[in-house]
């Protein structure tokens, strides 16, 4: 026997043996299953709406496209699988869709199975805005200012107001009126010490959507939301904490001249809605 036809002998058996160690599923069964996309054009409650910081971590709520814009007519990047984390990459969503990153790749996906994740993160800061809420209580109202300790008032700092607002006196160098209580208990002035006096809003910076405040319903409102109106240059905000937001509910508010910045139970008229901290 040659060499040559005992080479292929020890050869043609290591050949057979390889092409074994990887052999295709059997007739009918598949390997794996393919994810399918949910159709984007469905409705979803308590899907995203709204701007969102950048870094906002939301959620998926089903089998959702990654494509290339924002719009079904583009293409497919991959298929999101329900319950993934994904990333935000820009604050503002273009007709309805959300500019996301998921593990690596940045595409467009409707904001219909997405949900903003409120994890120990988001607790603790509404947590956290309560407690600045809660320190406002006893201050006296101070219209166009917002200025309060953290420990509380005290019977020498509380200061006092007196007269028809806008045209009231103020004595005291701490209180507040509503919408600097608002702008103080979500940190959104420049300055976030509830001690430095800054009031940079009214009730028509909190009325409508922005890329800080989005509005929920009143039967998805969180600790900490925000109820606000205003109509024809008068409006009111407060800080919701608890019960039922149609009815008796527990509020904080910097309520008026006479009243100040007090904590109790309330109700509102049909002309608030809710409105919430982007990202939150």
């Amino acid at each position: 026997m040659t060499v040559a036809r005992l080479a292929a002998l020890f050869i043609l058996p290591l050949t057979i043996a390889a092409a074994q160690g990887c052999s295709a599923a059997p007739d009918g069964e598949d390997d794996s299953e393919e994810l399918v996309g949910a159709e984007e054009t469905d409705t979803f409650e308590g899907a995203a709406s709204g701007s969102h910081p950048v870094g906002t971590t939301m959620t998926t709520t089903a089998n959702l496209n990654l494509r290339s814009g924002p719009s079904t007519d583009k293409s497919i990047f991959h298929v999101i699988p329900q319950g993934a984390k994904v990333t935000l990459v820009a604050s503002d969503p273009v007709n309805g869709w959300y500019n996301i990153d998921h593990d690596g790749t940045v595409g467009w996906s409707s904001g219909q199975y997405l949900t903003v994740s409120d994890g120990g993160q988001s607790s603790s800061a509404r947590e956290a805005a309560i407690g600045r809420a809660k320190s406002a209580k006893g201050f006296s109202y101070w219209w166009g200012h917002a200025r309060f300790r953290p420990e509380g008032p005290t019977n020498a700092n509380k200061g006092s107001c007196s007269g028809s607002c806008p045209s009231c006196s103020h004595s005291g160098s701490y209180g507040g009126d509503c919408s600097g209580l608002a702008g103080k208990v979500w940190e959104v002035t420049s300055n976030k010490d509830l001690t430095v006096d800054q009031h940079p809003y009214s009730t028509v910076s909190f009325n409508s959507d922005t890329n800080q405040w989005y509005s929920v319903a009143r039967a998805n409102m969180k600790k900490a939301d925000m109820m606000v109106y205003n109509s024809n240059g008068a409006g009111h905000i407060f800080v919701y904490d608890s019960g039922d937001p149609w009815n008796s509910l527990y509020a904080y508010e910097c309520k008026g001249c006479s009243y100040g910045c007090i904590a109790g139970y309330r109700t509102a008229s049909n002309a608030y809605h809710g409105i919430r901290r982007s990202g939150y």
